[in-house]
């Protein structure tokens, strides 16, 4: 919403805005483009134009969609979903997603998967056994595992901390 309205706001025609994705109607001069990379970058967003970078995008963009914002079950085989989702073969894929950013596409889904974890935590509305239903995972002691490998803590102690629980997801 906020990029749509900046867009709009400064003579822009967007005709959609997604998650990570923008098509503005028109064709923009490099200058154009610099410079709504410079406004969107005080927004903390940037354009991403090189090709292997929108796919990485893309790809984040699908798990964050799937663990955050989808009511989908998140058992689901992930290398089927990320395919399905960008129309690419997964290996390529992976390949692309561990070249870049250094870490694998199962990394960052499960790192992913904790920050949701310590969400529901913090928000106290479920059971640690409705958690680890609700994503997926086989019990509560393989989430409580994976937890405290990711997090250092185990989910009880995290729930008793009063700290900063959370980073935001550009942080991931």
């Amino acid at each position: 919403m906020v990029v749509k309205s900046h867009l709009e706001n400064n003579g822009y025609q967007p005709i959609f805005v997604n998650l990570g994705e923008v098509e503005i109607q028109g064709v923009l001069s490099k200058d154009q483009l610099a410079q709504l990379d410079n406004s969107l970058k005080s927004l903390g967003f940037e354009i991403i134009d090189d090709k292997k970078s929108q796919t990485i995008e893309k790809i984040k963009t699908a798990i964050v969609t799937l663990v955050h914002h989808s009511d989908q079950n998140i058992k689901t085989n992930l290398s089927q979903f990320i395919s399905s989702q960008i129309h690419q073969d997964y290996n390529y894929l992976s390949n692309l997603f561990s070249e870049v950013e250094g870490t694998t596409i199962e990394k960052y889904f499960i790192t992913q998967r904790i920050e949701k974890v310590k969400e529901l935590i913090v928000y106290d509305e479920l059971s640690l056994s409705e958690i680890a239903y609700q994503l997926g995972y086989s019990s509560v002691a393989y989430l409580s595992n994976q937890f405290k490998k990711i997090t250092g803590f185990t989910p009880s102690y995290f729930k008793s901390l009063k700290e900063d629980k959370r980073k935001n997801i550009e942080e991931l």
